[in-house]
């Protein structure tokens, strides 16, 4: 039995994305998560006694390549190379071909793919032929050709892996880079599909072929497919088979939210240690240097009325982040997120008669016709549009879901006003 490891967008030096101004000491975390998260992956590889390390594209973050990222990127491949594991590179999308890159001569054992065709290297350990790795890389950012339908099964009777950076699915989440669906992947005959390009963390088939898309190996940002847990996965294979597939953490900032229904909370110094009790469940037993987060309140409430009045916002988010300032690891809250609402019976409203329960009908007829509701907001996109067309300009139209969120959100905020109004 013998094992390898399969990593996939790393976008070294990266740029972190939606983080408020962050402390100092957090500031500096971020700046270096990316290497760190790399440093993790090798010294992973080393303690596996991996026989190859598969990293399926976007190494960097553009195809301009920072110096400090290229050389950080070498130092671990020396590593790797002195230990006797081979690497495979396959670039993608953010890190094509025709990059620059600072790099003149690669490590023994480093293998970067080409892109004019699928190339197969074997992999052999104390003159036994392990495996055959096959992989391609993008000659440019744009690249939109099916490259799955390349790869083909070679004749040695060993493991067949291959390292892509491609869209399965057709995943309209992400850009169509190299789209291609799992009959593609099923069809080369590789008995592993090394893929990258999504961050999310996702095993399409597990087994016949496994196909696997690890996620990035260090968070970005907030957005939900850059929190959580962030690594690579370890790979257990003998003969032709995959014996077993693990994950291992290699984050060491990580992103998450903590979601919070103030239904039962009474007061905000209760809220503030529900939060903080949050933060320290998701850091238990984690090897982490950081973990940023953002706060979202919920639910009805008489809370609502606290959170709401001017300032609550920033207050909270001042205690919560001079509270969590000498937790280990260190905890940043990013942001605090109020979608809290007064607490409101429909029902009793609806029974009324008057203008609200009128409104409350209206919102229920919209909610149960999609063609009604979109309807609803054209007419009301193009009154906007014609009071603010600067800033309807630079917005998108919103899909099915957010009209809903939107309208539920809308008619909360007005029967707030309304009773308020009736209580004057």
């Amino acid at each position: 039995m013998f094992c390898f490891v399969h990593a996939a967008d790393l976008h070294l030096d990266t740029p972190f994305e939606g983080i408020g101004h962050a402390a100092p000491e957090v500031a500096e975390m971020l700046r270096d998560a990316s290497l760190r998260a790399w440093d993790r992956l090798v010294r992973l590889a080393m303690d596996q006694d991996a026989a190859f390390v598969a990293l399926a594209g976007d190494i960097y973050d553009g195809p301009e390549r920072g110096v400090r990222a290229q050389l950080h990127f070498l130092e671990g491949l020396k590593k790797l190379s002195s230990a006797g594991i081979q690497v495979f590179i396959a670039h993608g999308n953010h890190d094509p071909l025709d990059g620059w890159s600072a790099i003149s001569e690669w490590p023994r054992g480093v293998t970067v793919f080409g892109s004019e065709n699928v190339t197969a290297v074997p992999v052999e350990r104390d003159g036994r032929l392990l495996a055959m790795v096959h992989g391609v890389s993008y000659a440019r950012p744009e690249t939109t050709e099916n490259l799955a339908t390349w790869f083909q099964r070679g004749r040695e009777k060993v493991l067949h892996v291959g390292v892509l950076h491609c869209n399965v699915g057709n995943n309209s989440a992400h850009q169509r880079y190299a789209p291609c669906t799992v009959r593609d992947l099923v069809a080369s005959g590789m008995d592993y599909w090394a893929l990258g390009h999504i961050h999310q963390r996702q095993y399409i088939q597990e087994g016949d072929p496994w196909i696997v898309y690890p996620g990035n190996t260090q968070g970005r940002s907030l957005k939900e497919s850059e929190t959580g847990p962030k690594g690579a996965v370890v790979v257990r294979a003998e003969g032709t088979g995959i014996v077993h597939v693990e994950f291992f953490p290699l984050d060491e900032v990580r992103f998450g939210s903590v979601h919070v229904d103030i239904s039962h909370v009474d007061s905000l110094p209760e809220l503030i240690g529900v939060l903080i009790s949050e933060a320290r469940r998701l850091t238990a037993g984690q090897d982490l240097r950081a973990l940023v987060l953002k706060a979202e309140l919920a639910g009805r409430g008489h809370m609502h009325r606290k959170l709401t009045r001017r300032g609550a916002v920033r207050e909270v988010l001042e205690e919560l982040r001079e509270q969590s300032r000498e937790m280990s690891p260190l905890v940043w809250w990013d942001s605090l997120t109020v979608s809290t609402a007064a607490e409101i019976d429909r029902e009793a409203v609806r029974s009324r008669g008057d203008f609200q329960a009128d409104l409350v009908c209206l919102v229920d007829r919209l909610l149960s016709n999609p063609e009604a509701l979109a309807r609803f907001f054209e007419t009301h996109a193009t009154s906007l549009d014609d009071s603010l067309p600067i800033l309807t300009r630079f917005l998108d139209p919103p899909d099915g879901d957010q009209m809903r969120e939107l309208l539920v959100q809308a008619e909360t905020l007005a029967l707030d006003m309304l009773q308020e109004g009736d209580q004057e």
